[in-house]
């Protein structure tokens, strides 16, 4: 045997990776299964499905925004669970520095216009004097204002983020949860025919 044959270096092993440094790579491809799964189901993806449809309002007290006016020009009373009895409610979850809140606004005054529900806000973690600006330049659609300023009420709604509409029946009993903002396709095609139902039901009167 030559002495460069002898000196000649051992090949290296190959290396393996472990398998964690898989994993990352599979809960991907599960995670995109899973949106490939729902895709073809026809269901729409941005709907969350909430465990508070088909239960009662939770209960809870919020006082007005301060100084906030009504269109009349009288304060703007806040409100607790009792005033969501005996009447279609629709509540908004909105805040001055959510920019999607004001996007969809137009589409709150038009229901305000409707007249066929009560339309309520809880104002989220905001500032009073943003709020009262918010709705002097856009236009103040509700009959009722909560001020929810430490985020409390919004939990006990199971709010995601804001905005967030909800639907309750005369009963005091969530129809229907609408998560993120309306916009005009999905305020005609989606939100308003469920409002139509609940005002058809029995608890609609």
């Amino acid at each position: 045997m030559s002495d460069d044959t002898a000196s000649a270096p051992a090949a290296r092993p190959k290396r393996r990776l472990p398998l964690v440094a898989l994993l990352p790579l599979v809960v991907f491809g599960l995670l995109a299964a899973l949106f490939l799964v729902q895709l073809l189901s026809g269901k729409d993806t941005s709907q969350v499905p909430s465990a508070l449809i088909g239960k009662p309002a939770p209960e809870f007290t919020l006082p007005p925004v301060p100084d906030l006016l009504g269109e009349d020009g009288a304060p703007m009373p806040g409100f607790t669970r009792a005033d969501l009895l005996g009447k279609v409610s629709v509540v908004n979850i909105f805040a001055s520095w959510c920019v999607p809140c004001r996007q969809e606004h137009p589409l709150l005054e038009a229901l305000a216009d409707d007249g066929r529900a009560e339309i309520i806000g809880i104002n989220y973690k905001d500032k009073p004097e943003n709020a009262r600006r918010f709705l002097g330049a856009l236009g103040n659609p509700y009959d009722r204002v909560g001020a929810d300023d430490r985020g409390r009420a919004a939990i006990d709604w199971g709010v995601y983020g804001v905005p967030e509409t909800f639907i309750v029946d005369a009963a005091g009993t969530i129809r229907y949860k609408f998560i993120g903002p309306l916009a005009p396709e999905t305020y005609r095609d989606v939100f308003l025919p469920e409002l139509e139902k609940v005002l058809a039901s029995p608890n609609g009167a």
